[in-house]
This record gives structure tokens, sequence and C-alpha cells, in this order.
């Protein structure tokens, strides 16, 4: 009966250990530059989604589809989805050194950047489109 016990604790504390190491704020210190090219999506803790065709950061990942409002892309909302011609481009140097300060802001304990089109560079990335994601 011992035995079971210590090896219950010992997943629990591995399960409450995995759990919680993908939290919290990336750890990730590359600073958000204007000469690195990120791809379209590409997450950014705190700062948002690149939106590779308007080289700028956004709230919601590029294409994100809500019902009533459509779908989301550069800032916007439409009927269609948008097929993007462009996959991975670079931010200009303003989104770039906004997204830095919002990416500084938010590590810092700051608020978020709500509605605001900064942008950031961190965890994800990829070519295609969020056509078929669900509000959360």
């Amino acid at each position: 009966m011992k035995h079971s016990r210590t090896i219950r604790l010992v997943l629990i504390g591995t399960v409450a250990g995995a759990t919680f190491a993908g939290c919290g704020v990336s750890s990730d210190p590359t600073p958000i530059s204007a000469n690195q090219t990120y791809t379209n999506n590409h997450y950014v803790h705190g700062v948002g989604y690149y939106h590779a065709p308007y080289s700028r950061w956004y709230p919601l990942p590029y294409n994100h589809y809500m019902p009533g409002q459509g779908y989301y892309y550069g800032g916007r909302w439409a009927p269609q989805p948008q097929t993007p011609s462009i996959t991975a481009s670079r931010p200009g140097a303003d989104a770039a050194r906004l997204a830095q300060l919002q990416r500084t802001s938010t590590s810092r304990g700051g608020s978020s950047f709500g509605r605001s089109s900064t942008g950031s560079s961190s965890t994800r990335g990829g070519f295609g489109s969020s056509s078929h994601s669900t509000a959360s």
C-alpha cells in the first residue's frame, strides 16, 4: 500500500510539473527586429500573431473565424478568408519597435495588447491559415 502511494505522488508531481512548465511568459530573449523574417501566424506571448502580408502583429491569428464576424486578417473582419500571397516577411521598423515595447511591458506585468496592432515573436509559426479555428 505504501508503495502505490509513493508512485501516485511521483506521477502527480510529474504531471503537475509538465503542466506548469509550458505556462508563463516566453523565455526567448531574442528581441523583435525589423531585420528578422517572421512567418505568417508567428506568435509572441503578450504581443500577438504576426500577419506576414501586413508586416505587423495582431491580437488574433490570420484568418481566425468567428461566427457572426467572419474571418480576421490585417486588423479587420471579412466575409471570406484571405489566401496569403506572402507567407513570411519582415516587420517595418515602427511595428518591430512597438512589438518589442509591448513584449517588454507584458513581461514586466504590464497590460496585454488589447486591440492594438503592435507586434511580437516567439513560439508559433506556419504558412497555413486558421480559417477553421473556432472562437475561444
